[in-house]
């Protein structure tokens, strides 16, 4: 079951700024520096090879570190009743994946677009166990025809899994983007086929990824999501679940490729 979903401790001041520990293990980046906090827990009954991924709505999924981490991904300011993460990504192509106000109590508001100077840059580490870092694309831009950097693909590597969300994709990567998202084990692709890219391009990035497990999000109504799934089924493996969540370990990966439908579901204070 999911973690209790209420904040469990109050925030933590930041320590000093500590020398960064991790390397990638999905791929090597430049040298940087993170903070370290402490939050509210998450992960229970999880142990140290597992992560647990629940799909809350859109593009939102709550994933969940074996040393109690809740992380949610293009975070619109709201995943149900009681539920405060430690760390949240967002992306502005629609207010649907962002929110201007998010509670400032959340330690990692992490933004997919730039401040107007620079691209998103962000590489966090948190508990010796947890690496978040970002590839940014363009997207279409109704002002300019294009924003460049305005979208971020977010990789959580945790567990020894490389965990890919490819935001509100508007186009497909460049090799340049491709070599530096690297390895993904899980991936999180939107299959709208319009509003992000089509479904040809899309399924061209999901079959150059190779990813074990292919969660399909940003699907409006069960044709939308058929369509995707028709054109991948012949390569894949399809699995419709029941739950909203899974629970994946890197040994336990499948050994061909598998699109597997969670179920939406906002996150309810557990009493």
């Amino acid at each position: 079951m999911i973690a209790r979903l209420f904040a469990l401790a109050a925030l933590v001041l930041p320590a000093p700024a500590l020398a960064q520990s991790i390397a990638s293990h999905c791929i090597a980046l430049v040298e940087n520096e993170f903070e370290r906090i402490e939050f509210a827990s998450f992960g229970d009954g999880l142990s140290n090879e597992e992560v647990r991924i629940s799909y809350i709505d859109h593009s939102m999924f709550l994933i969940e570190t074996p040393s109690g981490r809740g992380i949610i991904t293009d975070f619109n300011g709201y995943a149900g009743i009681g539920v405060l993460p430690d760390v949240v990504t967002m992306n502005n192509a629609h207010s649907s994946h962002w929110t201007p106000n998010p509670n400032p109590e959340i330690p990692y508001i992490l933004n997919g677009w730039g401040d107007g100077t620079a691209a998103a840059d962000h590489r966090v580490e948190l508990d010796g166990e947890l690496l978040i870092r970002n590839v940014t694309t363009d997207i279409r831009s109704s002002f300019t025809g294009q924003q460049r950097d305005g979208n971020s693909i977010f990789i959580f590597e945790v567990a020894g899994l490389c965990i890919g969300h490819l935001g509100h994709l508007h186009h497909e990567p460049s090799e340049q983007q491709y070599a530096a998202i690297g390895r993904l084990d899980v991936v999180m692709a939107a299959v709208d086929g319009g509003m992000t890219v089509d479904l040809a391009t899309m399924t061209r990035i999901i079959e150059r990824l190779r990813s074990s497990i292919v969660l399909p999000m940003h699907w409006f109504g069960r044709s939308t999501l058929q369509a995707f799934v028709g054109g991948m089924s012949e390569d894949f493996a399809v699995e419709v679940m029941d739950s909203s969540s899974m629970v994946v370990s890197l040994r336990e990966l499948p050994r061909r490729p598998t699109i597997r439908i969670l179920q939406p579901r906002y996150l309810d204070r557990l009493d």
